[in-house]
């Protein structure tokens, strides 16, 4: 039974995550709908991250398994004449029958954008978390440096869950500044639930000087969500990349 590959993009902001649930919108029930159209028969997906409400992507990677026999610039063509506007198919490519969206990525990557001005923006509502205060991005940015490396990030796991390994390989946690928005960029071999989002409200404490950047050895130490920072809002999250 032949195995696709999936690339996808979309705006998450009228959907309730990547998962599907049974009285909601989500991005997985949106594509699974459109594969059951095209070939006529229910075709379940498994997606690379199951992305929160909210959360966008460029890069999001999902794997289904079909016996319908199309090439895949057929299922990618027949894929985007359906699916929403807010949802597209960037790419499909056939893989070998051992690849699983989840299981083999070797590595993510997330942004986030920050605006960091004293207006709010009508356009970049559902893009960017706005911080109407001056951010201070040189601390930011030394006190990302202190989380990179592999740790228990227990600390930044956003609510319990099934998962006994809070081990996480982080590679970079960059942050830069591009005139008035503040994109921080995480690469990790995987993440825990919630955690860029934990971590990003913890460095924007740091850049409102709520916390210090010597903080982040102390927060990785107690090993409980309590000590880290805000989580924050899910609308300035684009899953980008997925490595395999």
């Amino acid at each position: 039974m032949p195995t696709f590959k999936l690339t996808l993009e979309y705006d998450g902001s009228n959907y309730a995550g990547w998962q599907r649930q049974p009285s909601h919108p989500t991005i997985q029930a949106a594509i699974e709908e459109v594969l059951e159209r095209i070939a006529q028969v229910r075709i379940p997906i498994v997606g690379a991250g199951r992305t929160d409400a909210g959360v966008h992507a460029l890069g999001q990677v999902a794997s289904f398994k079909t016996t319908r026999e199309l090439a895949p610039y057929q299922w990618l063509r027949a894929s985007n004449s359906y699916l929403p506007r807010d949802i597209s198919v960037r790419s499909v490519e056939q893989v070998p029958d051992s690849f699983h969206a989840r299981y083999s990525a070797r590595g993510k990557q997330y942004d986030y954008h920050i605006l960091n001005r004293s207006e709010h923006s009508p356009l970049q509502r559902h893009r960017a978390w706005t911080i109407y205060r001056s951010l201070d991005v040189a601390r930011m940015s030394e006190a990302a440096a202190r989380l990179v490396g592999t740790h228990d990030f227990s600390s930044f796991e956003g609510s319990p869950t099934d998962n006994e390994n809070p081990h996480c390989h982080l590679q970079h946690l960059d942050v830069k500044q591009l005139g008035e928005t503040i994109v921080i960029a995480a690469y990790a071999d995987r993440f825990l639930k919630q955690m860029v989002r934990a971590i990003i409200g913890t460095l924007v404490e740091v850049g409102l000087q709520k916390r210090t950047v010597e903080s982040m050895e102390t927060i990785l130490d107690a090993r409980h969500r309590s000590a880290a920072g805000q989580t924050a809002p899910p609308h300035g999250l684009y899953l980008m990349r997925v490595e395999y």
